[in-house]
């Protein structure tokens, strides 16, 4: 008996599971197969745009995540993933690059202030970037959008610190 083709959700189905499952590089191939086959799929786009990123292929990513906002410019998960992908390695970031995701994360806050890790992340590019004082801000916005974020909490003190020199 001959073996049935793959269709796109047969594909999407496997490679959303191996990116749960922290499969990366299964993920991509399963995805990437999945888009072939079906390119103006919206979840198959984002979820191999995910996969992408956490394969530090962000240029790869980028294209991708900008096709889904041409129609989905509302969803904030989306504008953190592009700054997430415009910024790459952060150590390696460009000022461009951190421009173009300093630009991102804040359409995601601007959207929903409580879109988890928005203001978190400004803070951190902005600490790279040695803003001291903005960092401080959006780290202050971290913490009123999820009280809980110690993490967050230190880099106000951190700024704090650095201010003071």
């Amino acid at each position: 008996m001959a073996k049935r083709p793959q269709t796109a959700h047969d594909l999407f189905r496997k490679g959303t599971r191996a990116l749960q499952q922290g499969e990366t590089a299964d993920a991509v191939k399963f995805l990437e197969k999945a888009r072939k086959k079906d390119p103006d799929h919206k979840d198959i786009t984002l979820n191999l745009s995910s996969a992408y990123i956490l394969s530090k292929k962000f240029k790869q990513a980028i294209p991708l995540l900008e096709k889904l906002l041409e129609e989905l410019s509302d969803v904030p998960s989306l504008w953190l993933n592009l700054g997430a992908a415009y910024l790459g390695n952060p150590i390696l970031a460009k000022d461009e690059d951190q421009k173009k995701a300093i630009s991102a994360f804040a359409k995601a806050y601007e959207i929903n202030p409580r879109t988890p890790n928005a203001a978190y992340n400004l803070g951190l590019v902005h600490r790279d970037r040695q803003e001291y004082s903005k960092a401080k801000a959006w780290f202050v916005r971290a913490v009123e959008a999820n009280p809980e974020d110690e993490d967050a909490e230190e880099y106000i003190a951190k700024m704090d610190a650095k201010l003071a020199e």
